[in-house]
């Protein structure tokens, strides 16, 4: 890989495991100890690795939280409701940042945002994502529904819950770029 890739990369990991874990020492660990697993493969399989590399980072986080996420998921099955959602017509901003979208995110319980982030930043099919948190599958939607309530409010609260004057955002896989 070429090195403004590589760090590239490597910084995509990082925010994928910081998402995950909410713990910035570790989360650089794995993402370079993940990089230097694989920096000696041939560029023909370059777009494998990116994937797999994913795949070996999202394991390791969500093992390093193992105790944390179990304890979540116990608080995720007790859960009910929340404080209010913002006003129907509230829109996130245009001028959202990363930091901003990263503090909404690390606002979240671990194993709702967890669901969140492999579902929607991921793109983790349900089953899939289902057999990674070791959950059923009612309890990842209630997690994910947790986890999309909780984002809006923690946005909405970030921005002092504007509304009709914001300009519409949409969340797309984009943002895992950002």
């Amino acid at each position: 890989m070429q090195t403004t890739l590589k760090t590239q990369y490597t910084t995509d990991l990082h925010w994928l495991a910081f998402l995950l874990t909410g713990r910035r020492d570790q989360s650089i660990d794995l993402a370079v100890e993940t990089v230097a697993e694989f920096h000696t493969a041939q560029p023909f399989f370059a777009a494998w690795m990116e994937a797999w590399s994913r795949r070996v980072v999202i394991a390791k986080a969500l093992t390093g939280i193992r105790e944390e996420l179990a304890a979540s998921v116990r608080r995720t099955e007790f859960w009910r409701h929340g404080p209010a959602l913002p006003p129907r017509d509230w829109r996130i901003s245009q001028g959202t940042t990363k930091s901003e979208l990263e503090a909404a995110l690390l606002g979240i319980d671990y194993f709702p945002r967890a669901a969140l982030v492999l579902s929607v930043f991921e793109n983790v099919p349900a089953p899939d994502c289902a057999v990674i948190l070791d959950a059923s599958p009612d309890l990842l939607k209630k997690a994910l529904a947790i986890g999309v309530m909780e984002l809006t409010r923690n946005l909405a609260s970030a921005q002092g819950r504007t509304s009709k004057t914001a300009h519409p955002f949409v969340l797309s896989t984009e943002i895992r770029y950002a």
